[in-house]
Parts: structure tokens; C-alpha cells; sequence
């Protein structure tokens, strides 16, 4: 049987002494090196394997993303275990949902904001492992103690060498519709990932132990799992994490990574910060200044923590145009990635001197994508993709069909092979007037306005779609009155580009803000539509009705 090479061991016998993870506390990094990294997992292997499960036990793993998360990823698979890692927002039912959909037999539990919401969901009799705990974070008595319980434990010496396709990990999709589903991916998959960096090198890797990465995306996302975890265990260097929300920037500017990845929702705030201090006007001018240009780019990466980043990514959801090019206008070039769970992040890829506006580029290495007739939705093949949902031959057969992974997503390809995704097969929804309104399509009218944080377009049953609206920190600086003329503006705009039948009748700035907590985002920040849609359904019809093309919630 083929074996699979797990680069962690080759990184903890030559760069035993180097740096691996750093932690920050307040001002000052702890840093744990790959020797020590490699020690404690060992010493949490022989602790797992003494709990008497059986070869392939399925772990739990819920925490914010912290270095003890890493070493007890290393761990599960130096025991012959496999991960389910789990979100750290979970309330108690749905970690109860997943745990029993994944068959966990063991916890290991951390950084959590929400344990007193969380714990009554743990099976009564779980065996679990309590990391460190960490200020801000909920205090957790229960289970064994981290330290304790490493510290009972010799390293474990012979470590499990999984075959190619054993199961690496089982990662539940954060579900945006209805039940998660779990995605399982082997060791196959896993290795794989590699052949983009190896042809091509999209991220432009040093691939010699010093790249530096940031952690803050959920370590149990699987692009933040493959391009920051599985990469630097590959090619070495550095991890570094955030404190909390409050000191992300701090840290991250404190890091300036060689490879930073983030989601749209994170690349707006960064924005939105810039422009708070630096109005767009005053900005421009100053951009038009070759010497000052200079200086301002430089200040802005370096306060932002991009000054040294070889390679700024964006994925999860799509990265406006405008957004984009701003970015660019600062000298921070943004490589858009596409992907899924299903194909372990890896489908297509734009790299920024590709001039193909709104395009989420080309296939990668290995992938291949064809758009069904008739659906139009997205297909993708490649050895990236999951062996299917587990115990769930059903949903896996809708899924993969003759070999193709449906994406779910719907889009055009030009005949140079650039994709682009134009909607959701199942966002799609039916208007009074019987025409299929495509809100993706909508949205993207809306996007140069500053004073918008987020956008979802609803109206099931409506005469015309209505857009809802969270206002960003610029717009909600302004008064109710300016407000709503730079909304009126942008609305006539965006209506000139659409069908009559598409038009927007009205935008409705909402009172509350949409989060993870309030079940509105998921956990990577995309907009859960359906749950939004059924929120306001009821008070649609009356804002379509209402005299005014702005209102207030």
C-alpha cells in the first residue's frame, strides 16, 4: 500500500531548535519550535491512544485557531486517528448535530468565547482534553487538563504512517442551507494539494523554511487548513496567530506575513478603516503625487502588515471588482481563489496580472471545469476532490455524478478557460411577475458604495427584488438624510443596468448587524440568504410599497 509522507517529521528533525508557532500575549510572542511542537504532540498521541479507542476513532477538535491547535492536529495523526474539526461558535445543538453526525469519540476542546452556550451539547462521558486556557476566552473546568494530562505521557515513539487513502479528516461545511454535511478527505487528497505550489507557485512560496504565514480564518475551514497549516508543515517556517479581535491588527502588522489569506468581509473592513482616516478624496489626491504615492503605499502595507506579503489571497466568496482595483490603487495586488470543501479549496485561480475583470480565473493545476448545458452550473473534476459526504451515500450521489463535482454554483467560461460565476442554482428565486431573479447578479450593482458593509437581495413572491442593507462605519457616520441620498444614487445607478423585471423597488437599511451569533452569517462570513429571507419575508410586501426608494427598518 502507498504511504502516505507526512513533511511535519522531516521539519522536527532538521529544524528542531527553529521557530514553528508564536503565540501572542499582549506584546510579548511565545514562541514553540518544531522540536517542541513535535514533542507534545508526541506526548498527546500516547495520551490519546491511551483513552482505548480504536484505530481510526474520529477526534473532535473545536477552538479558535491557537497553537495547541496545530499540535493537536499533528497529534490525531501520529495516533492513527482522524480529525473532525469543528467551528468554535457552535451553539450546544449543533455541536450535538455534528458530533453525532461525525461519530466523535473523543474532544479536544479550547479557545472558546462561548463555552456556557456550548458545553450542554457535549455527550454526558465524552473523553476530553482541555487545552490552556486563554484570556478572553471562556474558562473551561471540565475535562482533563492540557498539561496535566500531556505530562502523564511518554512521546509516542512509533508514530502511525496512514496509506494514501485512509481518511485525513472529515470537515463539516458550515451550511448555509440546512444540515451539515461531512465532507471526508483522504490522504490522497491532502498530498495533492501540493501540485499547484509545484508547478506554478501561485503563492510564491520561499519553500525554505522562512516563509511566515497568519492564522485567523477558522483552522477548521479547509482553505485556512491547506493554504496556512498544510503549506507551512510542507515548506516550513512560521505560523503566527491573533490575540483576539481587538489585537488582530496589532499582530498582524507585528507579523507582516510573506503569504496572507483572507475572506471579501475582511478585506471591506480593512478598507473601510483606511478610508475612515483617509478620506477617498483626500487619498486620491495624494496617490497622484509620484513622490508622496510612494511613501502613502508604503505607509498603508505597513500599517495594514502586508508590506512584506509576497502574495495577498482572497476566497470564500466573491471579491468585488472595485475592491480589487482599490487595492490595487494602493500597491497590494490580490490573487482570487476559488473553491469548495467538496474539492479542498482547490478549483480555479486569478492571479493579478490577469486582466480578466470579475473573472475568478483558471483552472488549476490538475482540476479541470466544465459548465453543464441547460444549468449552467459549474462542474469540477481533479484529484482534489472528497471520496463523498460521510454516511451520506444520497447527498454524495446528487453531488458527484459520472465523475464531476457539482458545485452548486452557476457561471460562464470564455474561450481562454477564464470562469466566471454569475449565481447559486439554488439562490435563484421566482419574483410575483413569475421572472427568475438571479440576486448575485443584483448585487454586484451595489458595490462601489462605501457606505454599504453587506448586501443580500430578497424578494420571493415580491413585484421586484428589494435589497437589504447593513450600513458600513462610513455610512453610519453620515446622517439618516445623507445616507439615503448616497443609497437613492447608487440605487438609480444599479437600476439602469437591469431588466425592468430586476429592478430594485426598494433598499432597507436593517437595524441590526448580521453575525455569526445571530445565525446570519456563517462562520466564514458569507450571508446565509435563506435564513435572511425568512427573517424579514413577512415586512417584504410593505417596503415594497412604501413611497419612499430608502427606508429604514
Amino acid at each position: 500500500m502507498e504511504k502516505f509522507h507526512f513533511h511535519f517529521y522531516d521539519w522536527e528533525s532538521k529544524a528542531a531548535n527553529e521557530p514553528f508557532l508564536r503565540q501572542p500575549f499582549g506584546d510579548n510572542w511565545e514562541i514553540t519550535t518544531w522540536g517542541e511542537a513535535g514533542q507534545t504532540a508526541r506526548k498527546l498521541a500516547t495520551g490519546l491512544k491511551s483513552l482505548g479507542l480504536p484505530p481510526k476513532s474520529h477526534i473532535g477538535l473545536v477552538s479558535k485557531n491557537c497553537r495547541e491547535w496545530i499540535i493537536a492536529d499533528i497529534a490525531i495523526i501520529m495516533a492513527g486517528y482522524i480529525s473532525v474539526p469543528l467551528y468554535p461558535t457552535l451553539d450546544a445543538k449543533q455541536i450535538n448535530e455534528v458530533i453525532r453526525l461525525g461519530d466523535v469519540e473523543a474532544l479536544i476542546v479550547g479557545k472558546i468565547e462561548n463555552w456556557e452556550a456550548m458545553k450542554d451539547g457535549i455527550p454526558d462521558g465524552m473523553p476530553m482534553i482541555t487545552m490552556p486556557h486563554y484570556e478572553g476566552a471562556s474558562k473551561i473546568t471540565e475535562g482533563q487538563q492540557w498539561d496535566d494530562f500531556i505530562n502523564k505521557f511518554d512521546p509516542i515513539k512509533e508514530v502511525h504512517v496512514p496509506n494514501m487513502d485512509d481518511t485525513w479528516t472529515i470537515i463539516f461545511t458550515s451550511g448555509t442551507t440546512g444540515t451539515p454535511k461531512g465532507v471526508v478527505l483522504t490522504y490522497r487528497v491532502l498530498d495533492s494539494t501540493s501540485l499547484p505550489t509545484e508547478k506554478d507557485n501561485p503563492l510564491k512560496l520561499g519553500r525554505d523554511g522562512s516563509d511566515r504565514f497568519f492564522s485567523f480564518l477558522p483552522l477548521n475551514h479547509i482553505a485556512e487548513r491547506v493554504v496556512v497549516e498544510m503549506t507551512c508543515m510542507r515548506y516550513g517556517g512560521t505560523i503566527s496567530f491573533a490575540e483576539s479581535l481587538q489585537t488582530f491588527a496589532k499582530n498582524l502588522s507585528e507579523t507582516q506575513p510573506i503569504v496572507f489569506f483572507a475572506v471579501p468581509r475582511i478585506w471591506t473592513k480593512f478598507q473601510l478603516g483606511i478610508l475612515k482616516k483617509m478620506p477617498q478624496k483626500k487619498l486620491n489626491t495624494l496617490l497622484k503625487i509620484p513622490i508622496v504615492s510612494g511613501m502613502i503605499k508604503k505607509k498603508i502595507k505597513t500599517g495594514l502588515g502586508l508590506a512584506k506579503a509576497r502574495s495577498c489571497v482572497s476566497g470564500a466568496a466573491m471579491l468585488p471588482e472595485t475592491l480589487k482595483n482599490w487595492y490595487k490603487s494602493i500597491g497590494v495586488d490580490i490573487m482570487i481563489g476559488y473553491g469548495m470543501t467538496e474539492n479542498c479549496a482547490i478549483s480555479t485561480s486569478l492571479m493579478p496580472e490577469d486582466n480578466k475583470p470579475g473573472s475568478v480565473g483558471k483552472a488549476q493545476v490538475g482540476a479541470e471545469i466544465k459548465i453543464e448545458e441547460g444549468t449552467n452550473e459549474i462542474l469540477m473534476r481533479g484529484p482534489y476532490m472528497m471520496t463523498g459526504y460521510y454516511k451520506d451515500p444520497e447527498k454524495t450521489a446528487e453531488t458527484i455524478k459520472d465523475g464531476w463535482l457539482h458545485t452548486g454554483d452557476q457561471g460562464r467560461m470564455d474561450k481562454d478557460g477564464f470562469l466566471w460565476i454569475t449565481g447559486r442554482v439554488k439562490d435563484t428565486f421566482k419574483s410575483a411577475k413569475g421572472q427568475f431573479i438571479v440576486p448575485a447578479k443584483l448585487e454586484k450593482g451595489f458595490e462601489d458604495n462605501s457606505d454599504i458593509e453587506q448586501i443580500c437581495i430578497v424578494g420571493l413572491g415580491c413585484p421586484q427584488p428589494i435589497a437589504l442593507i447593513v450600513p458600513s462605519e462610513i455610512g453610519l457616520a453620515k446622517s439618516k438624510e445623507d445616507l439615503r441620498a448616497s443609497l437613492n444614487t447608487t440605487l438609480k445607478e444599479a437600476n439602469k443596468k437591469f431588466e425592468n423585471y430586476q429592478r430594485v423597488s426598494t433598499i432597507v437599511i436593517v437595524r441590526d448587524q448580521w453575525g455569526v451569533e445571530n445565525n446570519l452569517l456563517t462562520p466564514t462570513l458569507k450571508v446565509k440568504r435563506n435564513v435572511v429571507s425568512q427573517r424579514y419575508q413577512d415586512l417584504l410586501m410593505d417596503w415594497h410599497e412604501d413611497s419612499e426608494a430608502v427606508v429604514f427598518e
